[in-house]
């Protein structure tokens, strides 16, 4: 599973999404997807803007848990929201 540390960069320095994505000149909606860790899929043209941004490497902003650990019990994430 691969999730997003954007809100946590932009929290650090009290940034706005929209005050990124303008300075960046990002879609706003690419910026806000990543900051509420829902994007499903990155531009590397969108990823090398942030890490110059923030002067950090995608590891920085990504971060990528194997689902052999995501599922240590046996269970999938989407199988531990059920009853």
């Amino acid at each position: 599973m691969i999730e997003s540390n954007l809100s946590t960069l932009m929290g650090a320095r009290r940034l706005k999404v929209i005050d990124v994505a303008r300075e960046l000149e990002l879609n706003r909606n690419t910026i806000d997807l990543l900051y509420k860790d829902e994007a499903k899929r990155i531009d590397l043209e969108a990823l090398d803007k942030l890490c110059n941004y923030f002067s950090c490497t995608p590891n920085d902003i990504l971060n990528y848990t194997p689902l052999s650990k995501q599922s240590e019990n046996g269970q999938s994430k989407t199988e531990e929201g059920v009853n």
